[in-house]
């Protein structure tokens, strides 16, 4: 049958594109999604940083202070170990992506020229024509394959990871540390150790003090990049090394330094950062790890003021502050039956007694006597919170007897045993009442209900009453004792604590 004229004719094409717009909106996911997997199937090169410690030269310390130069070699190690990850600047990720390529290149040139070869040599092989062109066919095809993927090499740059985790040699976490290298060989050293980089240094004696240098080597820089030292005393290594380490931390890590500036009133104050001199007065940018770092104020006749902050890499941290007027009061120290006898404020000898000295306002201090016969005295107390007075405090000294005595230890033990004679006592006297009850129970018994009185029976029940009697008497004199042991044991442990006071006006 004829269509009608009238029939529409462009029916069938509009079904057609209808068709194609569904299969492309069902099939275009997948597409996209099959891109994507291509595109993250690109290997990530280089996921991993490494550093390799090598044993300071300590040549230049005496010989019985040598020991300080592995406590901060390991000290070093084990701050550096908290490092997760490091940041990639340009210039070493071009290295890398350069390295890498050129590697990926010669691997894809070497299996070119070693398939380019064996074309060669199949001319030698003395194979039949059918075999020789066969081979010859398929080697032209893996020839011509080989040529494709080192053109693929060749146009692409591989992927490097930015941010690759850092660690340490494995030698080093089994606190194997080598030798330095000598000058011209520090290259040769980062491949044998199969390390990024390396830290070496040289701690030597400087007025009694340690002098530490820190030199860090990397590979792709091919020179030292950092250096830095610090000079401390023996009292201030663990600070010193926590210092040093943080700076190089954040160098490790990749991250900008923060910086950090201080200006304080009056201008001779005395600035720390970290417990570590920095100035006076005004201070100005202190390069600084980023991180919590704690500024200590200090003036005299001013009240000392310690700031708290978080320095953020790459920023300027200013913290201006004032200190005000410190206010003072005399306390007289005494020290009853005991005439010059020797005061100390904390650990530092001010004078004899009696002796007028000045503290500051509302502050809590540590004074202590001590006379030439040994006996001391001590306190700890809140100054006074007005400058009138005069204020008097008033410690007499009490003998103290020497540690090798171990009073305290001999007055724990007699109260252990007395406590255990209160529990021996009290089950014996719980025994011996139960055995008394059971007599008297079995007396009434029989006399009650019976009529049956056993005068040896009787008797027998007496004596236990004497034993009952006797026992709770040593009850009660063994719980006195143990509470005379215990009460003595308080005191004598707790007779050398210091008692904190307030001074009398």
């Amino acid at each position: 049958m004829k269509r009608k004229p009238d029939q529409n004719p462009g029916v069938f094409p509009g079904c057609h594109l209808f068709l194609m717009l569904a299969c492309v909106i069902l099939t275009g996911p997948g597409l996209f999604a099959r891109g994507k997997a291509a595109e993250a199937e690109k290997p990530v090169l280089n996921n991993e940083w490494l550093l390799c410690v090598t044993n300071f030269d300590i040549s230049a310390l005496p010989e019985n202070r040598q020991a300080v130069g592995s406590v901060i070699t390991r000290t070093l190690v084990d701050t550096l170990r908290l490092v997760s990850y490091r940041i990639r600047i340009s210039p070493e990720y071009a290295y890398y992506e350069g390295y890498a390529w050129s590697q990926t290149r010669a691997s894809a040139a070497k299996s070119l020229s070693q398939k380019q070869d064996e074309r060669s040599l199949l001319l030698y092989r003395g194979d039949a024509n059918w075999k020789y062109r066969q081979d010859l066919k398929r080697v032209n095809g893996e020839i011509n394959k080989l040529r494709e993927e080192l053109a693929k090499k060749e146009a692409e740059m591989p992927l490097i990871n930015g941010e690759p985790s850092f660690a340490i040699t494995q030698s080093n976490i089994e606190e194997v540390f080598p030798e330095p290298p000598r000058e011209g060989r520090e290259r040769r050293f980062c491949q044998e150790q199969r390390a990024d980089a390396f830290l070496t240094g040289h701690i030597r004696e400087y007025y009694n003090r340690y002098y530490v240098t820190l030199r860090l080597y990397t590979l792709y820089t091919g020179s030292f990049i950092y250096e830095d030292s610090i000079i401390f005393s023996p009292d201030d290594i663990n600070g010193a090394v926590d210092e040093i380490a943080g700076r190089l931390t954040a160098v490790l890590a990749g991250s900008r330094p923060a910086a950090v500036a201080v200006h304080a009133e009056p201008p001779e104050t005395l600035v720390l950062i970290n417990q570590s001199f920095a100035g006076r007065g005004t201070v100005d940018a202190h390069e600084h790890p980023p991180g919590k770092v704690t500024v200590a104020l200090s003036a005299e006749d001013r009240r000392p003021e310690t700031i708290e902050t978080e320095l953020l890499p790459g920023e300027l941290t200013s913290i201006t502050a004032s200190l005000l007027p410190q206010h003072y009061a005399d306390v007289r120290i005494t020290a009853p039956g005991a005439e010059q006898a020797q005061v100390y404020q904390g650990a530092m000898y001010v004078g004899e007694a009696p002796l007028t000295i000045r503290l500051p306002l509302n502050q809590l201090n540590y004074l202590s006597v001590e006379t030439s016969g040994g006996q001391l005295g001590k306190a700890a107390f809140a100054s006074p919170s007005e400058t009138g007075g005069p204020y008097v405090l008033s410690m007499k000294p009490k003998t103290v007897f020497p540690a090798s005595e171990q009073r305290v230890n001999k007055a724990r033990r007699a109260y252990y045993w007395s406590w255990g004679g209160t529990w021996i006592t009290g089950i014996a006297a719980w025994l011996v009442t139960g055995i008394l009850k059971s007599q008297n129970d079995g007396i009434m018994d029989g006399y009650y209900n019976h009529g049956v009185y056993n005068e040896s029976f009787n008797d027998e029940a007496a004596q236990m009453y004497n034993f009952y009697t006797g026992a709770w008497i040593v009850v009660g004199a063994a719980a006195a004792y143990e509470i005379f042991q215990m009460a003595r044991y308080i005191y004598i442990a707790t007779e050398d604590t210091t008692p904190i006071v307030k001074p009398g006006q």
